[in-house]
C-alpha cells in the first residue's frame, strides 16, 4: 500500500523539520518545499494527497500559492499554518478554497489531527465520486469518465456509438424507449437515415453484452422500441 504523500511547505527549517519527522512517523511520505516559487515547483511535479502551507513565505506568499493551485485543482486538500490573530489570511485562505487552517505556535497532536480528519474526508468523497461515476443494473457497470464496461468481471470492448447507445438505455434503464426516441438522443437531431439503424445497433450491443452473458438486459418491446432491465 501506498503511503500518502504530504508537502510541507514552510520556510522556518525547525517548524519544516518536526513537521517532517512528526509525519513521516505517522506514516506519511513528506516533502518539504522552503519558499513560494519551490512549493509550485513541487505541486506541479505530482499529485499529492494534502498540502501543508504556510502563509507568510518568501518568494510567494502561502494565499498566493493557494490561489495558484485553486485555479486548475479544486481537489487536493490544503491546510494553512497561519501566525496568531492574522484573521485576514484565514479569512482569505478560505474564501481560496482553503479546507481547514492551524493558528502557529500549534500543539503537533491537533495537526495530526487536524491532517486525519481531512484526509479522511478526501477518502470519503473520493469513493462517493467512484460511486456515482458508474451507470448500473444487475452485473453490468459502465463508467462515463473512464468508457469502461464491464459484465460481471468481464470488460467489454464497445465502439463510439456502441458506447452512447448503452448509456442512453442505461440513463433511462427500465423505461420503454421507442426509435425516434434512441435515434435523437444517440444519433441526433439532424440524422436523416433510416430507424432500422436503431436496430443494427441494438444487436450490435445484445452480442457484446447479452449473448455472451445470462441474464438478457436489452428486451424488445413488439411495436414500440426497446427496454434496459433486469428479466424477471
Amino acid at each position: 500500500m501506498n503511503k500518502e504523500s504530504i508537502l510541507v511547505v514552510e520556510d522556518e527549517e525547525k517548524i519544516a523539520r518536526l513537521l517532517e519527522i512528526e509525519l513521516t512517523y505517522e506514516g506519511y511520505a513528506v516533502t518539504k518545499a522552503m519558499d513560494g516559487f519551490e512549493a509550485m515547483k513541487a505541486f506541479r511535479a505530482r499529485k499529492w494527497d494534502l498540502i501543508l502551507l504556510d502563509v507568510m513565505l518568501p518568494g510567494l506568499s502561502g494565499i498566493e500559492i493557494l490561489r495558484r493551485i485553486r485555479m486548475n485543482d479544486s481537489n487536493t486538500p490544503v491546510i494553512l499554518l497561519t501566525a496568531k490573530g492574522s484573521v485576514e489570511d484565514k479569512v482569505s485562505g478560505l474564501d481560496l478554497g482553503a479546507n481547514d487552517y492551524i493558528t502557529k505556535p500549534f500543539q503537533i497532536e491537533e495537526l495530526l489531527a487536524r491532517v486525519r480528519a481531512t484526509l479522511r474526508v478526501k477518502h470519503i468523497e473520493l469513493i462517493e465520486n467512484e460511486e456515482t461515476d458508474w451507470l448500473t443494473i444487475a452485473d453490468l457497470k459502465l463508467n462515463e469518465k473512464t468508457r469502461e464496461v464491464l459484465r460481471g468481471e468481464e470488460e467489454i470492448d464497445l465502439t463510439p456509438r456502441e458506447f452512447d447507445l448503452l448509456v442512453y438505455l442505461l440513463v433511462n434503464k427500465r423505461q420503454v424507449l421507442n426509435r425516434d426516441q434512441i435515434l435523437e438522443a444517440v444519433w441526433g437531431y439532424d440524422f436523416f437515415g433510416d430507424t432500422n439503424v436503431v436496430d443494427v445497433y441494438i444487436r450490435y450491443v445484445r452480442k457484446k453484452i447479452d449473448t455472451p452473458h445470462k441474464p438478457a438486459l436489452i428486451h424488445t418491446i413488439r411495436g414500440v422500441g426497446y427496454v434496459l432491465k433486469e428479466a424477471k
